[in-house]
């Protein structure tokens, strides 16, 4: 009888021991695994490059993609000599300062003219435009002959979202004379940081409204040349 005890009390520690294995273990499952589809999530457009519906001309969202955001319009730290007001353009970095003072600035990038159209010297904002009307001087319609609808004599292109100069431009003179270079707006923002315009200085539309609304007719602008490429002096 004792024995018969002893075999009964054996086997239920065993059976036990057996239960006790068997929770630790996972019990191979065929465990249908659901894959989501996750895209990348797009970068939020900053309030001052998003789409400008109200103006005369629709203006999309800049394409940040085609933008370096090292040529995002900011406000920096930029001790100058020149006074309050003054724009100057660093043509080798591709980036234009409005002196604020304080030794402050806003920054824009730029797109700059491309070598044998670029130029440096100092000069002025005579006036301003809204949506100008794009006339090319005639040595550009002499090389691009396709133009000729667009010369002086034919009085330009209409004002729209494909004229050159885009939503607004800075007409610049020196010794009231105008120098046919301009400070204007592009909706190609591939371009910024590029030297690639027939000497113009081209802001996207959103950088070129905001300096717009800051910039006082008369004011000085200073242009510094990349010594890498040939320039005209203006001033």
């Amino acid at each position: 009888m004792k024995d018969s005890h002893a075999l009964s009390r054996r086997a239920l520690l065993v059976g036990a021991g057996s239960l006790a294995l068997t929770g630790c273990m996972s019990t191979p499952q065929q465990t249908e695994i659901s894959k989501a589809v996750v895209e990348p999530l797009k970068p939020a457009t900053p309030a001052i490059y998003a789409a400008v519906p109200d103006e005369q001309f629709p203006i999309p969202a800049v394409n940040l993609a085609q933008l370096d955001r090292r040529f995002w319009r900011t406000e920096v730290e930029y001790p100058s000599t020149e006074p309050t007001g003054t724009l100057i353009v660093d043509t080798p970095a591709k980036y234009l300062y409005h002196v604020r003072g304080g030794g402050r600035a806003t920054r824009y990038g730029i797109g700059v003219g491309r070598d044998g159209f670029s130029w440096a010297g100092s000069a002025r904002v005579a006036y301003k435009r809204k949506w100008p009307r794009w006339t090319p001087p005639d040595s550009m319609v002499a090389r691009q002959p396709s133009l000729e609808p667009y010369s002086i004599a034919n009085g330009g292109m209409d004002p729209g979202p494909k004229n050159p100069l885009g939503a607004r431009a800075l007409y610049i003179h020196e010794g009231g004379r105008d120098t046919l270079y301009r400070l204007h707006g592009t909706p190609e923002a591939f371009s910024i940081g590029k030297a690639v315009s027939s000497g113009c200085i081209r802001l996207v539309n959103q950088d070129v409204i905001h300096l717009y609304d800051h910039v006082r007719d008369g004011s000085r602008i200073v242009v510094i040349p990349d010594p890498s490429m040939s320039h005209l002096l203006v001033g």
